[in-house]
């Protein structure tokens, strides 16, 4: 046993993490040209917020027994939902942009909505573990789904924050698949899913403007269009080898949120066809040694947990990147261990620290409590 885990998934994302921590730092020089954008404020946020408690979270959740880990799950679970309700308290949730998702606290402000995530797959992954062959009963698979994930994506739609619930929903779909569920049970979530999308794209006018605006960016490049256009110019603009780091020209007055869902742009501008490739592999890579770590774990938690919790990330990331190449509409996903959240960081930090945690596990004998 490694004490890092897994040499290989640790040495993945500590590149991540301070290449993403260059690349944020890059794109955040954009800011300098915007007026009542604090740099510092930003910049601090970033490493207060994120990175800091991040790395001691992940080496506290590392280390932890996993029978502790387990059986903090459920407390986990309900303290994220009742922190997610929290934002539509008065004077204490913060609406930017026609949506409630943050909790302010003064000097700074938190996205419950990423423990969330966390919460609801680990909490998944643990229910799963331990229904073994009732999976197929109704009452133990497709009516605990809707409890366990319905009513967290019930509380995120609310707010609205649909890009979480689609993610999460593509991750908890992928664990039941691999948990044993009957297709009849698939077919009835598809049929729920088309419904509840069917009815966002016809009572909140903004998703379908994202989706008019994917399938044609010109048709309005001063509006909604914007955002993808100046996307891709900078990616057009940094060619193969890119303009060098720092030299980006989109982030100082063109792109819109240079450090939040377009950092990805700034980084193609930067460092090119090669270097955003590079990047696709990383993630790649990280993806597909988490599945490795999934395969090998010791129990079905360990392999549920994992598998989740890295879909999670890479889901996140190809998402991002596939909105900024304008093959895929806009999310307002950010690039994970990149874009501007300390929140965001935070719990990708947090989930790293699970999946190193199962897997040093490996090899090991379960023994009863």
């Amino acid at each position: 046993m490694h004490i890092s885990g897994d040499r290989v998934f640790a040495l993945i994302v500590l590149i991540l993490v301070v290449g993403g921590a260059g690349i944020f730092l890059s794109a955040a020089l954009g800011l300098l040209a915007r007026e009542n954008v604090s740099l510092s404020h930003i910049a601090i946020t970033q490493l207060l917020l994120g990175l800091v408690p991040g790395v001691l979270a992940l080496i506290v959740v590392r280390f932890m027994p996993q029978k502790l880990l387990e059986r903090g799950i459920l407390p986990y679970y309900i303290f994220a939902v009742l922190l997610t309700c929290a934002v539509f308290i008065p004077g204490l949730g913060q609406t930017t942009g026609g949506a409630t998702r943050w909790i302010d606290l003064g000097p700074v402000t938190i996205q419950p909505a990423e423990f969330l995530k966390i919460a609801v797959v680990l909490m998944f992954a643990l229910y799963l573990s331990r229904l073994k062959d009732k999976i197929r009963d109704p009452r133990y698979g497709l009516l605990a789904y809707g409890v366990i994930v319905g009513i967290p994506a019930a509380i995120l739609l609310a707010q609205p924050n649909t890009s979480t619930v689609l993610i999460l929903g593509a991750t908890t779909f992928a664990l039941y698949f691999l948990a044993g569920a009957r297709i009849r049970d698939f077919a009835v979530l598809g049929i729920i899913a088309l419904i509840v999308v069917g009815g966002l794209l016809a009572t909140r006018p903004y998703l379908m403007n994202r989706v008019e605006t994917f399938i044609n960016p010109a048709s309005d490049g001063l509006g909604q269009g914007y955002q993808i256009q100046q996307s891709l110019i900078a990616i057009g603009s940094g060619g193969i080898m890119g303009r060098g780091f720092g030299q980006s020209v989109q982030k100082f007055n063109y792109l819109p949120e240079p450090v939040g869902d377009s950092v990805f742009a700034v980084f193609g501008e930067e460092f090119g066809f090669i270097g955003a490739v590079l990047l696709v592999l990383l993630f790649t890579a990280f993806a597909a040694r988490g599945f490795t770590i999934a395969s090998q774990a010791k129990d079905a938690f360990g392999s549920y947990a994992v598998t989740g919790l890295t879909l999670l990330i890479t889901l996140s990331a190809f998402m991002n990147i596939g909105a900024m190449l304008g093959v895929m509409p806009l999310t307002g996903l950010p690039l994970p261990f990149v874009s501007h959240g300390g929140t965001a960081l935070l719990s990708a930090l947090i989930s790293v620290g699970v999946i190193l945690n199962i897997a040093s596990q490996r090899g090991r004998k379960r023994t009863k409590a």
